[in-house]
């Protein structure tokens, strides 16, 4: 019998170790994009490092958290917690912190934190419980559990519009957007994606015309030269520091434009000043890795054990990797900016921990489906019995 190696002894070990690598690279980054600004702000250039390392340690706590704790039990759970989450939302319209225009923090003594990022979870994991129901299900009938559906996509709905409301428009797609792209890959069959889609975009695209600072984005996005000094200095400003990097990058710490040129330099632009300090190369790395990442998450969701661990391991890929390609892609200029973090790279407490916490559920629902006692193997019967008799024969 030949024997069968393998890199990795489980499905865990390489999310684990590209969990890593990005955590420490996010970590390295968060520091050289920052020191400038925190110097200058505070007088310490290692204030962001240490209010990011901070919520590393709770982000590692969370994920230890949620992969030991059996995903099946957060069903039970769910609308407990989906009632938390609305609560703080609806308090950070009435006593949240206001930033930049946007009402979107609640402090807590030194520490403050978004509930729009833990609304984008509960969405996946309510998302994944309807989907799942209607899954296990040989004959759905809508008039009979169409409850199962709407239900939990109503609560989704409220969720996405008090994030609406902070305002945070790129938050309030993604909440109701992941589940929603969850539905339509699962549960819709692919002739109904015309005219869904379309639709879908068209309503988001009419929403976000309601505020004219949002139409500004969207026509600096087509040409942001145009007024690059003003809508369009942040988006000029990033691809300036995307080219200035080069094959190689200017090296670590030597990147020039943290030196208030570009902002949010540390936040949503942190794989802008990545891409001027390592180059073309670094910009390989970072992509290979995501890349990876989702080979092994995908593989993940296909072994998982129930339709319930298959959707939200779905969902969870959908809400990690999706955002770090649409980060990705506004970095470069190819989606308008929507404030949307680099997951493991960006400076953000609150993103942190969310995807922490959605990575451990992913590599819990990985330990337990290889914990799974293999399936039973049916008894031949006779008519199996003599058709091996007469290929021996």
């Amino acid at each position: 019998m030949r024997t069968r190696y393998t890199l990795f002894k489980s499905d865990t070990e390489p999310i684990v170790i590209i969990m890593a690598i990005l955590l420490v690279t996010g970590t390295i980054n968060v520091f050289s994009s920052s020191y400038v600004l925190a110097a200058m702000d505070f007088e310490n250039p290692y204030y962001f490092l240490q209010r990011h390392l901070q919520w590393l340690v709770i982000g590692i706590v969370a994920c230890w958290f949620c992969r030991r704790m059996n995903y099946q039990r957060m069903r039970g759970l769910m609308f407990v917690g989906m009632g938390i989450t609305v609560f703080f939302l609806v308090a950070v319209l009435f006593v949240g912190t206001t930033i930049n225009g946007a009402q979107r923090w609640l402090a807590f003594g030194p520490l403050s934190f978004q509930p729009a990022e833990f609304a984008k979870l509960m969405a996946v994991l309510m998302g994944a419980f309807s989907i799942s129901a209607v899954l296990s299900k040989e004959h759905f009938r809508m008039e009979r559990d169409g409850s199962q559906v709407a239900i939990p996509f109503g609560a989704i709905l409220v969720m996405a519009f008090l994030v609406y409301r902070e305002p945070d428009f790129g938050t309030a797609c993604i909440v109701f957007g992941v589940p929603l792209l969850m539905a339509l890959v699962l549960l819709v069959r692919p002739l109904l994606w015309l005219w869904i889609v379309p639709v879908t975009f068209g309503l988001a695209f009419a929403i976000g015309t309601l505020q004219p600072y949002r139409m500004k984005r969207i026509d600096v996005w087509f040409d942001p030269w145009s007024d690059a000094r003003a809508a369009g200095y942040q988006m000029v400003q990033s691809l300036s520091t995307i080219g200035s990097g080069g094959i190689f990058g200017m090296g670590f710490g030597d990147g020039v434009s943290k030196y208030e040129y570009l902002p949010e330099a540390h936040t949503d632009f942190a794989f802008a000043i990545f891409s001027q300090e390592h180059g073309f190369f670094g910009v390989l790395l970072i992509f290979f890795l995501f890349a990876v990442l989702l080979i092994t998450c995908m593989r993940v969701a296909a072994r998982a054990k129930d339709t319930f661990g298959q959707v939200l391991a779905l969902g969870i890929i959908f809400l990690v990797l999706g955002q770090a390609l649409a980060n990705l892609a506004m970095v470069a200029g190819l989606l308008p900016v929507v404030g949307v973090p680099l997951p493991f790279i960006s400076y953000g407490g609150s993103s942190l921990i969310v995807t922490m916490a959605g990575m451990g559920m992913l590599l819990g629902i990985a330990d337990r489906s290889q914990d799974a006692p293999p399936a039973k193997k049916k008894p031949e019967t006779a008519e199996e019995r003599r058709s091996k008799m007469h290929a021996v024969r």
